[in-house]
């Protein structure tokens, strides 16, 4: 039996073709994204919530990390974390082993200094305006974007890898390096602005359905970059480091140097950037979590 998405995705293309992005193209379109995601939802704990600090954890956790891997940190750091306050009084050694295992520990920093920042300067609340928001660590324009989206629906306009998939899929057929300006305006003109919250979760759905069947059209995109790896990177050493010290904590560079295997001179520069950022500090000889 020919589902709806079947019938629907020849009708947009014929009038795309024809007449440009109409009105009734625009609700083709909508129909189409809307029928998948009503067919296969993604189930995920921070859609179920309008909890501001709830859905601030979630979108950070999600910068640059596929939500299968943020699903079981998410639930267990809103366990041991469970509201602003309580972020922002915990030792940073116990929000990094929970964090463990998700990559970019820069976000768990930035995390707790967000918590700081909204009980000392936001009556334990989380700013609802653009501007306030982009002033707090870790949040950009995309972030902030999403949180005035996801918390209070507004219809605000914004891109992230899923959703530059679905509009290079539907509208950019045979085009290389893609502009992201392009994208938005085409964003901004198919935006649900009734229902913008629902319509962003169908967009990312649909995006993923894509990179599920093999598709990348991402790779159109001007701002495409394929990702470093991991393996051997600073990255993965800067992890390798913050996993010793949890586990032993006032550690020297020799010793630290020997448990990891490697010359001391080889962590030198990573133990210099990780006491700048504020994970480590120094006593004598010895490192620790801050």
């Amino acid at each position: 039996m020919q589902n709806k998405e079947d019938k629907l995705l020849p009708r947009f293309s014929a009038i795309l073709r024809r007449k440009g992005l109409t009105p009734q193209a625009i609700h083709v379109l909508q129909g189409l994204i809307y029928d998948h995601y009503y067919r296969n939802p993604r189930i995920l704990p921070w859609r179920k919530t309008r909890n501001p600090y709830r859905i601030l954890v979630s979108e950070l956790m999600l910068q640059q990390t596929q939500a299968e891997r943020v699903l079981t940190k998410y639930k267990l750091f809103i366990t041991s974390f469970p509201d602003f306050s309580s972020l922002a009084v915990a030792p940073l050694i116990d929000i990094l082993k929970v964090w463990q295992g998700l990559g970019y520990n820069r976000r768990a920093i930035a995390l707790q200094k967000i918590a700081r920042t909204v009980m000392e300067g936001h009556a334990g609340r989380l700013p609802d305006s653009r501007e306030d928001l982009l002033k707090l660590p870790g949040i950009g324009r995309y972030t902030a974007s999403a949180i005035l989206t996801f918390i209070h629906n507004k219809p605000d306009v914004f891109i992230e890898t899923n959703i530059r998939r679905v509009f290079i899929h539907f509208f950019f057929e045979g085009r290389e390096n893609i502009a992201d300006a392009e994208i938005m305006s085409l964003i901004e003109k198919t935006l649900d602005t009734a229902n913008p919250r629902e319509w962003y979760y169908a967009l990312m759905d649909y995006g993923v359905m894509l990179k599920k069947k093999g598709e990348n059209p991402n790779r159109k995109s001007a701002h495409y970059q394929r990702q470093t790896p991991f393996h051997g990177s600073n990255r993965q050493l800067r992890g390798m480091i913050l996993k010793t010290l949890i586990k032993n904590p006032g550690i020297s560079k020799k010793r630290l140097a020997e448990k990891l295997d490697l010359a001391p001179e080889k962590i030198e520069e990573n133990l210099s950037l990780l006491l700048k950022e504020g994970f480590l500090k120094k006593k004598g000889k010895l490192f620790s979590i801050d």
